[in-house]
């Protein structure tokens, strides 16, 4: 009996905890996420792991961070970058340029606008607004029945990619 007590304390209980220790990890600080799409390039390159960090406090989010939500009108989750938060007008010109309440928004990451029909965005209290940086080839908010986002939607911040290594790094 003495061999199972020395195997329990020794291997089973220290394994046991480990993998308590990496379930807590994973449902309350961290996430990884696999983009299976474009809509994030050249930014995020797709089938892109991710390594995120959990949002809990949506009062500290920023524009221009890229995040991972749910999305109850398409049934999935979805990362894309934070453009407009609650309260703002957003416009996205005919030239696919961006204004939030009047001034213009510079975007670096966006290599691939899109040009179409001018659109104006009210965001609600509590809600957000995302758009994918490859403007020409992502079904964002400007597609969606229900473009603002609930806070409560908001799961996590992207903060850098894991796979593959030839982009291996921080997101900005």
């Amino acid at each position: 009996m003495d061999g199972w007590k020395k195997f329990l304390k020794e291997w089973v209980l220290p394994l046991g905890a480990e993998v308590l220790v990496i379930v807590f990890l994973l449902k309350v600080v961290f996430m990884l996420v696999l983009v299976p799409s474009g809509s994030m390039l050249p930014t995020i390159q797709k089938n892109s792991v991710l390594f995120c960090t959990h949002v809990h406090n949506t009062d500290k989010l920023e524009r221009g961070q890229i995040l991972v939500f749910e999305s109850d009108e398409l049934g999935k989750t979805l990362i894309k970058r934070l453009v407009g938060l609650p309260g703002e007008t957003v416009v996205v010109g005919e030239d696919g340029g961006i204004t939030v309440d009047g001034q213009t928004l510079e975007e670096p990451y966006v290599v691939y606008p899109a040009g179409g029909t001018e659109m104006e965005f009210e965001i609600p209290q509590g809600h957000y607004l995302f758009l994918g940086d490859n403007r020409a080839g992502s079904e964002d908010a400007r597609y969606w029945a229900e473009p603002f986002i609930p806070a409560e939607k908001i799961k996590a911040k992207a903060q850098f990619t894991l796979w593959p290594f030839s982009h291996f790094g921080g997101l900005r």
